[in-house]
């Protein structure tokens, strides 16, 4: 949350040089509050184990948030009872007249097909379409974030000669970016996919601009200029063991799989891997939801997603 300190206080301009985020006391005073809405569209096939991951990071913030899951329905679930969906889960011809100050598309093992041939592409085409008009900012996660970002914007993925697997180092390129607040310069992230998308197709659409890149494992963060839609090409909310459960899974089904990079303690996996990348994948849930939702929705929630 913010600082507050008076309006003219000299202090001020230097905090802000330090990408502190203060407040005036003007703004405080006109400041409503109200409970978020935030929409989890959540595509993962263990859905139960993901919607664990993320809500994790959305509740460990001072803001009230009031989360609602979403399914497709063009899609059956193999992995999570019917009994779960029917009890937790909405649809999105139930909340299609309503508006929500944040949206998460979450990533679906589903990169190796083209976006085309998804059995609920056109239905999620139609949820990030209504995303434009009734919700204030969305956030994309790996496929979710590749999908994303070629819908609105035209920037394909592309396949990789192997999987991208492991806890790989990134660069902030945007050290002044609210997202990136508190950030080191240097951060570890995971990735798990076998397709990605390339920086110069991001650099070359002047509505996009690149926020964290890795030198061995690509983009990771983008987002569009105007701060309605971020894209993150990892998974940081995965836990200590995600990456574990992926790996000895693919071993045991004979499929051919290396080793997730820098996780495993001198890559020995019988050791217990280490969570590194636990507090920068709070602060970005954290700055996003802050930074790109609470401070800037507005307090008519039926006003979200009006240009």
């Amino acid at each position: 949350m913010p600082i507050r300190i008076p309006d003219q206080l000299p202090a001020t301009a230097q905090l802000e040089e330090e990408n502190i985020f203060v407040m005036t006391e003007y703004r405080a005073m006109h400041q409503d509050i109200r409970p978020l809405r935030v929409l989890l569209l959540n595509l993962m096939p263990t859905k139960i184990t993901t919607e664990t991951q993320i809500l994790r990071k959305l509740s460990n913030t001072p803001l009230q948030i009031e989360v609602e899951l979403l399914q497709t329905i063009s899609h059956v679930a193999k992995n999570t009872s019917q009994q779960h969906l029917e009890t937790f889960y909405t649809s999105f011809e139930q909340v299609k007249h309503e508006h929500f100050d944040g949206l998460i598309i979450t990533g679906a093992p589903v990169e190796k097909l083209d976006f085309e041939h998804v059995d609920y592409w056109p239905e999620l085409c139609d949820i990030m379409e209504w995303s434009k008009t009734n919700v204030h900012c969305t956030l994309h996660i790996c496929w979710g974030a590749q999908a994303g970002i070629f819908y609105h914007y035209g920037v394909p993925k592309y396949d990789l000669p192997e999987k991208m697997f492991g806890v790989f180092d990134h660069k902030v390129l945007k050290p002044h970016s609210p997202l990136m607040r508190g950030f080191n310069d240097t951060f570890p992230a995971p990735h798990s996919r076998h397709t990605e998308v390339h920086a110069a197709d991001i650099e070359a659409n002047p509505e996009l601009e690149l926020v964290a890149v890795s030198d061995e494992a690509g983009v990771y963060i983008a987002k569009s200029v105007d701060s309605r839609r971020f894209f993150v090409f990892g998974h940081p909310e995965y836990d200590r063991n995600t990456l574990k459960a992926e790996y000895e899974r693919d071993v045991a089904a004979g499929l051919p799989i290396a080793m997730p990079k820098h996780y495993f303690p001198h890559d020995d996996p019988t050791q217990q891997p280490l969570s590194t990348w636990r507090s920068h994948a709070q602060l970005l849930y954290t700055n996003w939801l802050n930074y790109y939702v609470y401070q800037t929705t507005p307090y008519d929630v039926n006003q979200a997603g009006a240009e």
